[in-house]
């Protein structure tokens, strides 16, 4: 309390189970700095710590949670009186949108820093300039608190862009207790999973009683294990409350809100052991992100997919785990931890894992930086700055997507593009900006409800229950094969029939979504129909906050959500494939056709514009046997082969119209010839494009003309045909030449016409809505509607009818 209370910025370092969490909000309380109406605010980086450790510090302190309160993204109970606040980082900072300087907080604790989250780090750069601005505010200090796991503090304490003066740290010593450590002789390379279900076996059987925690990589090996582990040991109806048992627990880090922590059920109705073995109850936590136990057993194996808002194009892979997260696992056991790898193999491991923010694409990040006003991404004081080609592609997908503004070459190699009206738009919604982008769209045709269920679930994901796992006996195996056949007939209903059909696995995500709620979203439905509970209740309260950020947007939308929404019409579901073509534009796909074919594994395969390797629809997707000639898909997986998963068909012809900044652009074609277009007052053509990167060949479609003379001399010639104002074409016959002329290359030998074609080139005026601008900044500028007029055809009396002939003119626009 000494440092904290001597610096603005302190670095707290301790292992885990130290008390840092739960203990210095404590002392902070005591100390006086919740007083005077301030809150001492600690972000987690995941929503189940920051509900879980409220509820700790409150009941270790005896005080409602009116006072310790918490609020993640879906939830909260703060409330007026809260003093202490447990948040997510993502909160925080959208907190800092509002206001900037944290006015109501007078401490602010990050926790868990040594995660290195990506919000994590751009939170500590946000808070490195924040911190001394308060200080600069007289009576309003802010006080910094970086708590870490580990001895990774070089990235805070060096780092002289961060902090200009070194902040003191502080080493706190946790472990009162030896844990031993065991390494396998030989590292299993293939089935790991078998090594640690032998393991598990022994250590139960020849260890005394204990609980054992497991740690794996995903769910699919969670519940593999339990499976294998309770054939091993069969449920006996006759177990007594005192004989042998295994209650098995399955924790995975995937799972929203509260529902990690630990059932309060009764679970000791396994048999494990011969009644002569005599071991008492031992507990099993299969998990891949838990924390507590007597004995445990590492794979080695970390991972590397991203959270759930990740939609990375790029396939995901398990890689090995840093040394130092050893340690942090030795933090949660009791007594033994042991390693199913070598000694030889963890020497080769790397001390530390790389942070997020270094590791996986950053577009989300720097748009919300961008609506902060954080035009040079690349000054930004980072403690640990992400690649410049991830912020370089991260910007390119941002103007793709029209969420920033391009900028002069020169300009936009110093990643300074501002952000637009669009992206400001996208960053209130707390997707990722693809689908942001999706919803910004959505107005059109009464779409945005369903866009939101669309987007909701993309958001969530694992919306399906894994019905292909092997059963571990024949009565399940039989159960399985039933809920199998169930869920086909079903996926076959929401998918529709006809159009319906080809927006493919989003349409049967939003069917799934329909039926759950008409039906009250009970789990038994659920579970009838191969849903995951849990993901439609978060698919759920997601719909809720996103149907509050539209309405805050577009305050006459009026959208509620409805649980007996109705199915989309035919002309909905074609406006809705447009859509998502806009929003994963970068995520197009091709069918290779059979001439282009290398060899056999080529085959029904699809070529995108991000990968050298063949690509193929999942066989779980509704679009598997029909093969559309282009699909946008919403990620990409591995198995056997890199297989696209939320796959939905798009029409070639949208392409070239939806996604301009991916295509490149031929010649404006002769046939048809340029046109006007009434609705957006612009001259519209015909262009042949290639897709970029890949040059795939797209139709000829109608696209706005090029910027260009001859844009302005195409809507001069519609200006004096009066196609852009029809009060001027009762002066048509008295043009002195065709308006075919301002075409010509030898207009300007034309005094006329080429006075003409200089006022709207000066004025800037190629398009019905300059023109008009025009006129009502100047109502004398030399493109006004008189002027024009005599300019061509030399009738000087119509000059004094101008304000007239103005005001008429203006009328019809």
């Amino acid at each position: 309390m000494e440092a904290i209370n001597d610096n603005p910025i302190v670095i707290i370092c301790g292992e885990t189970g130290s008390g840092k969490t739960t203990q210095v909000p404590q002392f902070l309380y005591e100390a006086g700095y919740a007083s005077s109406g301030g809150i001492i605010g600690i972000t987690e980086p995941r929503r189940v710590a920051a509900v879980s450790m409220s509820q700790r510090v409150a009941k270790e302190m005896n005080l409602s949670h009116r006072v310790v309160s918490y609020q993640i993204r879906y939830e909260g109970n703060v409330t007026d009186e809260t003093q202490i606040k447990f948040m997510t980082d993502g909160v925080l900072l959208k907190e800092i949108q509002k206001d900037f300087l944290l006015s109501k907080y007078k401490v602010i604790i990050i926790d868990e820093a040594h995660e290195r989250s990506m919000y994590t780090d751009i939170l500590i750069g946000l808070l490195s300039r924040i911190v001394p601005l308060r200080h600069k505010v007289r009576g309003l200090p802010l006080k910094l608190i970086i708590m870490s796991a580990t001895l990774r503090v070089e990235d805070f304490t060096a780092n002289t862009r961060l902090f200009s003066v070194q902040p003191p740290v502080i080493q706190v010593d946790a472990r009162q207790f030896p844990v031993t450590v065991h390494f396998n002789k030989k590292t299993p390379l293939d089935d790991y999973s078998g090594e640690c279900f032998r393991k598990v076996c022994k250590i139960h059987r020849m260890l005394p009683a204990g609980g054992i925690l497991v740690f794996l990589t995903g769910q699919a090996e969670v519940h593999s294990l339990c499976r294998r582990l309770r054939k091993a040991f069969p449920y006996q109806k006759n177990t007594m409350q005192s004989a042998a048992c295994v209650p098995l627990l399955m924790c995975c880090s995937h799972l929203p809100s509260l529902s990690q922590t630990l059932p309060k059920i009764d679970l000791n109705n396994y048999s494990v052991v011969p009644p002569d073995e005599g071991d008492e109850d031992r507990d099993f936590d299969s998990d891949d992100d838990a924390a507590g136990s007597d004995l445990d057993l590492d794979l080695g194996d970390g991972d590397s997919g991203e959270d759930e808002k990740s939609d990375s194009s790029l396939p995901l892979y398990v890689l090995p785990l840093y040394s130092l997260l050893a340690p942090e696992k030795q933090a949660k056991v009791k007594d033994l931890l042991s390693q199913l790898y070598s000694s030889a193999v963890f020497m080769d491991f790397e001390k530390f894992s790389a942070p997020e923010i270094t590791k996986r694409p950053v577009e989300d990040l720097i748009l919300q930086m961008k609506a902060l006003n954080i035009e040079k991404v690349i000054n930004f004081p980072f403690p640990s700055p992400p690649p410049t080609e991830a912020l370089a592609a991260a910007e390119e997908l941002l103007i793709a997507l029209g969420a920033l503004k391009e900028l002069k070459q020169q300009l936009a190699a110093k990643l300074s593009c501002p952000i637009s009206p669009l992206g400001r738009v996208m960053a209130t919604f707390p997707v990722a900006p693809r689908y942001a982008k999706m919803l910004a769209l959505s107005r059109q045709q009464q779409c945005l409800p369903y866009t939101i269920t669309i987007v909701s679930a993309m958001t969530v994901r694992e919306l399906f229950e894994e019905l292909d796992r092997p059963a571990g006996s024949e009565e399940e195996a039989a159960q399985l094969k039933a809920r199998r056949a169930r869920f086909l007939q079903m996926q076959k209903v929401w998918a529709g029939q006809g159009p319906m059909q080809k927006l493919g696995d989003l349409m049967v995500m939003l069917g799934a979504v329909g039926a759950c709620e008409y039906s009250g979203c009970t789990r038994e439905f659920c579970e009838q129909n191969g849903l995951r509970h849990k993901a439609m209740l978060e698919i759920r309260r997601l719909r809720g906050q996103l149907t509050t950020a539209v309405n805050s947007v577009c305050r006459d939308a009026g959208l509620y959500v409805d649980p007996k929404m109705e199915p989309p019409t035919e002309a909905q579901v074609t406006y809705l494939r447009q859509i998502v073509l806009a929003g994963l534009g970068d995520h197009l796909a091709r069918r290779v056709q059979a001439e282009e074919q290398l060899d056999d594994k080529w085959k029904n395969a699809y070529k995108t514009a991000l990968l050298e390797d063949p690509v193929f629809i999942h066989p779980s997707s509704v679009l598997f046997k029909e093969l559309p000639e282009f699909v946008v898909y919403q990620e990409i997986v591995e198995t056997t082969k890199l297989y696209m998963k939320g796959v939905s068909a798009v029409e070639p012809e949208w392409i070239p119209a939806l996604l301009p900044p991916y295509c490149h652009f031929g010649k404006p074609l002769e046939d048809p010839p340029p046109s006007y277009c009434p609705g957006t007052g612009r001259v519209r053509c015909h262009r042949a494009s290639v897709f970029y990167r890949v040059g795939w060949q797209l139709p000829a479609v109608e696209v706005d003309f090029p910027p260009g003379i001859e844009r302005y001399k195409h809507f001069a010639r519609f200006l004096l045909e009066g196609k852009v104002i029809k009060k001027l074409s009762s002066y048509s016959q008295c043009l002195l030449s065709s308006p075919l002329i301002m075409l010509k290359t030898w207009s300007k030998l034309q005094p006329r016409t080429e006075a003409l074609l200089q006022a709207l080139v000066k004025e800037n005026c190629d398009n019905r809505d300059a023109l008009v601008a025009a006129w009502k900044k100047n109502p004398k500028c030399e493109c006004s509607a008189c002027l024009i007029i005599s300019h061509v055809s030399g009738l000087r009396g119509l000059v004094q009818t101008d304000q007239s002939l103005r005001r008429a003119c203006l009328r019809q626009l």
